[in-house]
């Protein structure tokens, strides 16, 4: 079974026990009422409903609300579910949205995540949007993802709801073997992109401490970015030793919807290189990694969030704003079958990426001069600390950090919010440890 998980939380989301959350560091507190809503389209099996159902129970959501609409009435109706959580009065602590619909409708949910982060009760709280696809002439029966989702939820109510997704079994074999060889290719346009070189020397410093051999290029052109690309594919597959890992470093400047752009200008579509290396067969039922330093667009993000004077700012030594795309999850999966409808990767002949950006979708990515971008000297932070940690879960830790900053923007003194936005159609858990003999950097 396959599926994708996208989105931005700042923490790991513990969905079951609030009273251990709050124990513990990095997890959301969801000290208010967890609310959830399942919009199904006409026709969806009221089998399908039920689990859904089971499965927010389990999880602890006092409030379950389901709605009949078309597609075209989603956004509508979640409108109605965000005035009716601003006019409780008081915080939510997590609201969970289920979309079921017809397969290929719902690729583009980002007007209805936007709509739900506009909410003012769930500032800071995490919003998990669970899109369903149904095909017609299904079994009546819930299917692979939501059978196992809803028996892991009664089995193991204090995982972390990442844990649920990527764990199927506490067992050796719940997480990947990195036993074989591991390679890492970094493309970097530096022209241009003042900082650009502390990102390569800090990503290609970890890589050697945690055992990657790894290839370096500079200033490429877009065709280069391919041709690179088909290289290091073709360099595994003739690999005679089996190859575990792969981790693919993409940093350039990114065009209005989302392309990288060579040194040369020209555009590269960062999805055509994901499927490159996806043809790997070194890489079958391997974990590869994307790691995306790249504007998306051209927005730039004030923020969410209260206001508040100086001093109580200092005296938090916290920003008050929230990132706007911020502690989103969004879960593409199938209702009654077993691969994914997402629309990224996530289906059953492309499992196993992870893919981090640097901003959100439509957003701009920043970089200092001086000392890199806020993503990849982060990262490289985090992974330091705890290289055995398991990187999802380090990712959000990266992601955390990186929402607290507030950056000064080349547009004004005005300051402005950044936050991940992290892919993943991981099957297993993903700890890269250090510890062994780093090998030399190919290109420094």
């Amino acid at each position: 079974m396959a599926f994708l998980v996208a989105g931005t939380l700042q923490v790991a989301s513990q969905m079951a026990d609030a009273r251990q959350s709050l124990e513990r560091k990095g997890k959301y507190g969801l000290q208010g009422p967890r609310v959830a809503l399942t919009l199904s389209s006409p026709g969806v099996l009221a089998s399908t409903v039920a689990v859904l159902e089971g499965v927010f129970r389990t999880l602890g959501f006092e409030s379950c609300q389901k709605r009949e609409a078309s597609v075209q009435g989603f956004l509508e109706e979640l409108a109605g579910f965000r005035e009716q959580l601003d006019a409780l009065g008081g915080p939510v602590g997590c609201a969970l949205v289920a979309l079921v619909a017809p397969r290929g409708q719902l690729r583009q949910p980002q007007q209805l995540v936007w709509e739900l982060s506009r909410c003012r009760a769930l500032w800071g709280c995490p919003k998990v949007f669970l899109l369903l696809s149904t095909t017609p002439g299904a079994a009546p029966e819930p299917g692979a993802f939501l059978a196992g989702l809803s028996q892991l939820c009664g089995r193991f109510p204090h995982w972390s709801l990442l844990q649920l997704l990527t764990e199927p079994e506490p067992s050796p074999s719940a997480q990947y073997d990195l036993s074989g060889t591991r390679a890492a290719l970094l493309l970097s346009v530096i022209h241009g992109r003042p900082g650009a070189q502390h990102d390569v020397e800090a990503l290609g410093g970890l890589c050697q401490a945690l055992n990657f051999k790894t290839t370096l290029r500079t200033d490429p052109t877009a065709q280069a970015f391919q041709e690179e690309m088909a290289q290091f594919r073709e360099g595994l597959d003739a690999h005679r030793v089996p190859v575990s890992c792969a981790l693919v470093a993409l940093m350039a400047h990114g065009g209005p919807q989302g392309q990288l752009l060579g040194a040369d200008g020209q555009e590269v579509q960062p999805e055509a290189l994901v499927q490159e290396l996806s043809r790997c067969r070194a890489l079958w039922g391997c974990p590869k990694i994307f790691l995306l330093q790249a504007c998306r667009g051209r927005q730039r993000d004030a923020g969410l969030g209260p206001t508040a004077l100086p001093w109580f700012r200092r005296w938090l030594q916290a920003s008050p704003t929230t990132p706007s795309h911020a502690d989103v999850l969004q879960i593409y999966a199938d209702a009654q079958g077993r691969s994914s409808g997402g629309p990224t990767p996530g289906s059953s002949d492309q499992a196993d990426i992870l893919m981090v950006y640097a901003a959100a979708e439509g957003c701009v990515a920043y970089r200092d001069d001086e000392k890199g971008s806020d993503f990849i000297q982060t990262l490289v932070e985090v992974l330091r600390a705890d290289p055995g940690g398991e990187l999802l879960e380090l990712l959000t830790e990266v992601n955390r950090r990186v929402c607290e900053l507030e950056v000064l923007g080349p547009d004004g003194q005005r300051r402005r919010k950044a936050c991940l936005e992290i892919r993943s159609s991981l099957r297993r858990r993903l700890c890269l440890q250090a510890g062994l003999r780093p090998l030399p950097l190919r290109g420094f």
